[in-house]
């Protein structure tokens, strides 16, 4: 069964550059899971935090579940990511030593379980976004242009 992408944070590549990427899977309840199965995610304010030991996804939004009764899950609520205790060991070390932060890039299914992509990351600086826009409209400039070429 292929992967389904459910939400992805655009600002998450804007505000930082991803220097690693890495897979956790998260604990979730009934209704979570399937109010993501129906599209109704968040990531733009999300981050992942490591206290005693664990990875923790905090501020994803996961709407309530339409269906659901009153054992509906709180939205916002703290959710526990499964990762590796090694994985976990070396995310303590980059992000304490090196000042960088865990960003949840996209969150996707694959067979039937909801994965999280995260990303290690460095802040940008406002000069660097303004780089990465420059570069961006260079290329589709010269897109453009050879684009225009191809066709005469």
């Amino acid at each position: 069964m292929p992967e389904h992408t459910v939400a992805v944070n655009r600002r998450a590549r804007h505000d930082y550059a991803i220097e690693q990427t890495l897979e956790a899977g998260l604990v979730l309840t009934g209704t979570e899971i399937k109010s993501i199965r129906a599209g109704r995610v968040n990531l733009a304010e999300a981050y992942a935090r490591i206290e005693r030991g664990e990875a923790w996804l905090i501020g994803a939004h996961i709407a309530p579940y339409e269906q659901g009764n009153r054992n509906n899950h709180e939205p916002t609520r703290t959710r526990k990511l499964l990762l590796h205790r090694d994985q976990i060991a070396e995310l303590v070390g980059r992000t304490q030593a090196k000042g960088q932060t865990l960003v949840p890039l996209r969150l996707y299914l694959r067979d039937g379980r909801a994965k999280l992509e995260l990303g290690l990351a460095r802040g940008k600086k406002t000069h660097d976004k303004r780089r990465t826009i420059a570069e961006r409209d260079m290329r589709r400039e010269l897109e453009r242009q050879t684009k225009a070429r191809i066709k005469l």
